[in-house]
């Protein structure tokens, strides 16, 4: 099984008749991925690639009954989006869009606490259980089914890791962009728990960055309660102290948040760092060869 979509998910698009929604709506479609549903206020009764469009989205979920929710719409009325998903106890929102202010998504995360709602991203690709749902803009044709879960706050180095395990021959289990903000609906250490309790993921490739905490929380997570082979890269070891690179979240500040930092601790909780972006396929199926996981 994957973790968090199925193939059975009923999927809605908030933003649907928007160039970027329409574009992955088709997308998703195209993969398999069952769009049942689009919201754009003001639309209702419009199709886009064959979807109803409707005004609300409570009004599509009663008509549809999607179960999950992604989020194309612009930053500057994601916050109403998001919460307009969250009220109607949508199990899982997918939140595309870039650029939204970090008090909205602190009030966001607020207003998430105690629902039983989970929030992936902002400013994030999205998520895909190969071979049974796409939600966002990750291309599909680099995935193959196995069982490798990839968790990342990376969009290009997820679709580049992707791509590379599935050269190598190892096919994932789930794929997972949390997101490159400062502040976002989930973390990498509630994510781990899910693929430690997956029975299909044998083993998790771990994509950070430098910037906040999220890798040291996760290394702590790791040492506690993981079991299955875990592997890490971290990018921006070159990058200058107190300067952003690329996320919001992305930045060394004060002497924390360095990549070496974050290799050591994760090293430490007996994760296989690994040194270059480009060896990320061929160190995952070596030491799992090694380790007897896989077979030659």
């Amino acid at each position: 099984m994957s973790i968090l979509v199925t193939k059975d998910t009923r999927v809605v698009v908030q933003g649907i008749t928007g160039q970027a929604g329409a574009f992955h709506t088709e997308k998703m479609l195209e993969y398999g991925t069952k769009v049942v549903a689009g919201v754009t206020p003001g639309k209702a009764g419009a199709t886009v690639h064959g979807v109803p469009v409707f005004g609300s989205v409570q009004r599509a979920v009663e008509a549809t009954g999607a179960d999950a929710s992604v989020i194309f719409v612009p930053a500057a009325f994601a916050y109403d989006a998001m919460l307009e998903a969250i009220e109607v106890k949508l199990p899982l929102i997918v939140t595309i869009t870039e650029g939204i202010p970090a008090w909205d998504l602190i009030r966001v995360r607020r207003y998430l606490e105690g629902r039983p709602t989970r929030l992936i991203g902002p400013n994030c690709p999205g998520l895909t259980a190969p071979e049974a749902c796409k939600l966002g803009i990750i291309p599909g044709y680099i995935h193959r089914r196995g069982g490798i879960g990839v968790l990342s706050r990376s969009g290009t180095l997820t679709y580049d890791a992707v791509w590379q395990l599935s050269q190598a021959g190892l096919g994932q289990s789930t794929c997972v962009g949390i997101g490159g903000d400062a502040v976002l609906g989930s973390s990498f250490t509630g994510l781990l728990r899910l693929f430690q309790d997956d029975p299909e993921t044998e083993a998790i490739v771990l994509i950070g960055e430098i910037g906040g905490t999220e890798e040291e929380e996760a290394a702590a997570v790791i040492k506690a309660h993981v079991t299955k082979p875990t592997f890490a890269f971290i990018a921006g070891r070159m990058a200058p102290k107190e300067k952003r690179m690329g996320h919001a979240g992305a930045i060394v500040s004060g002497g924390r948040g360095t990549a070496a930092e974050k290799m050591e601790t994760l090293a430490a909780a007996g994760v296989t760092v690994i040194d270059s972006p480009a060896a990320i396929g061929q160190t995952v199926k070596q030491t799992l060869l090694r380790r007897g996981v896989l077979q030659k």
